[in-house]
């Protein structure tokens, strides 16, 4: 062990040893809880709300009592009970850090009880997460903890808005049982009742994806009077893989667009044009940086292809845009992987989740150039009207926090950028997984060749392999 891990262990080993006295009060308020009838514990929540109102205890003077009534009630509803680590990766939540904690260690279930103190203050709690699915997943599985509470759920996806409502649709037997075999969380398609986009911002507790927050964020920008704005404010959010979001994705722009009628044919011409350039002679191809830029040679054969002297003269000017593109989408973007073509549309491939993402568009004319590729219908070039990125847009929040299990290594990131601290919580029962160090390979198929080697064995071995790809 070097000495920079000793000095972050011991860090880590001061701060769990600093809030365990938090541990132990909420654990002795276990018993009183368990004794209290369901009336009981729901009026705890009106009473919460008062103290708060009336400035007499804050957010951190009730926690312990709050943690110990969510815990209660989960173990009602869920029949899942908190443990003393899900206590401390709550903790750590509430205190506007980031919980690294292992997969199977119960991130969901841990965010609950900051989610549910923050609440409390009546300013909005958002629950950031991946996908649509999972949204509502959690919105209708955790949703049993907070309707029982008093507070009110609802949750964001692509072009639909729903609230928490567990008398919107009746259960079959056969979906109980599902539920049943599933530990107990209801089945999504139940109990979430379609709303207007406002009436979503408007409850106490919202999930969704960092992609609908953000957009409706923009859509606000744009409307001319304030009552049209669906969101309410930024107090609260806790983001379910943060690294993935605020690191991988930070600088990625969410962007609203408008038709360009300006846009002209000449993504077409040039569609044309680039499949007669050679590599290396008319342009260089940097995998790493994703670049790809013509050669001296290479701008000779444009031009006369095009009929023209200098293109980088004004009367070239005009091209050089259409060009650039049509070039990138020529060489680095690639049918299949990045985007697929479907009823003579481009819809674009989610490179970290391998997921489709129809009615989004790459912006600076790039989706016309890969139309102008693939032969299908060029739509009118695009001028960007609002954007902003995933950095940015949650920098707004009053007290931002995050869940992962991978977070650490981005420990230096997250304080210098976001003035996040990260804290590795440990796991419930000993780990007997060993962490290995990376293998580097010189080359892409020298690495899928140990990679395929390393799963034979496993395999050969009964051993089960879990290979997670890009996507």
């Amino acid at each position: 062990m070097s000495i920079l891990d000793k000095f972050f262990e011991s860090y880590h080993e001061k701060y769990l040893k600093k809030i365990q006295p938090l541990v132990n009060e909420i654990n002795n308020f276990e018993p009183k809880f368990k004794s209290f009838s369901d009336k009981q514990l729901k009026e705890k929540t009106k009473e919460f709300k008062q103290v708060i109102r009336d400035n007499k205890k804050t957010l951190d003077d009730i926690l312990p009592e709050a943690f110990a009534l969510v815990r209660e009630v989960s173990k009602r509803t869920l029949k899942q009970r908190h443990y003393d680590v899900q206590l401390i990766g709550g903790i750590v939540l509430h205190q506007g850090k980031i919980a690294e904690m292992k997969t199977g260690e119960g991130k969901t279930l841990a965010a609950t009880l900051p989610v549910y103190l923050n609440a409390l203050s009546g300013k909005g709690v958002h629950v950031v997460t991946v996908n649509d699915y999972l949204s509502r997943r959690d919105a209708v599985w955790m949703g049993q903890i907070y309707h029982f509470l008093g507070l009110s759920v609802s949750c964001l996806n692509h072009q639909q808005s729903f609230l928490y409502d567990p008398e919107y649709k009746e259960v079959d037997e056969a979906k109980d049982k599902i539920r049943d075999e599933l530990g107990g969380f209801k089945v999504v398609e139940d109990y979430l009742r379609p709303c207007e986009r406002n009436e979503v911002y408007q409850a106490d507790i919202t999930y969704g994806t960092n992609n609908e927050f953000g957009f409706d964020y923009l859509r606000d920008n744009m409307v001319f009077d304030k009552r049209q704005q669906t969101q309410r404010g930024f107090n609260y959010a806790i983001i379910d893989e943060i690294d993935s979001i605020l690191i991988d994705e930070a600088r990625t722009p969410l962007i609203i667009s408008a038709p360009d009628v300006e846009s002209s044919d000449m993504y077409k011409q040039f569609s044309r044009i680039i499949p007669n350039l050679q590599k290396e002679k008319d342009f260089e191809l940097d995998e790493k940086l994703k670049a790809v830029t013509l050669t001296e040679d290479g701008i000779e054969h444009i031009e006369r292809l095009l009929g023209m002297k200098d293109i980088y003269q004004e009367k070239g000017i005009k091209y050089l845009h259409h060009l650039e593109q049509a070039l990138r989408a020529q060489i680095l973007f690639e049918k299949d992987k990045n985007y697929v073509v479907k009823d003579g549309q481009i819809i674009i491939v989610d490179e970290f989740t391998g997921r489709l993402l129809p009615g989004r568009r790459y912006s600076g004319g790039l989706h016309q150039a890969i139309e102008a590729k693939e032969k299908v219908e060029v739509q009118p070039e695009s001028v960007t009207l609002s954007s902003i990125t995933f950095q940015n847009y949650f920098r707004f929040y009053k007290k931002l926090a995050g869940m992962t299990g991978t977070a650490f290594t981005s420990d230096e990131e997250f304080n210098a950028v976001y003035g996040l601290e990260v804290i590795v919580i440990p796991t419930n029962k000993p780990m007997i997984r060993k962490e290995l160090p990376d293998k580097i390979y010189k080359t892409e198929i020298g690495k899928l060749k140990a990679v395929i080697r390393e799963i034979k064995e496993r395999y050969n071995k009964k051993q089960p392999v879990l290979v997670g790809t890009v996507s």
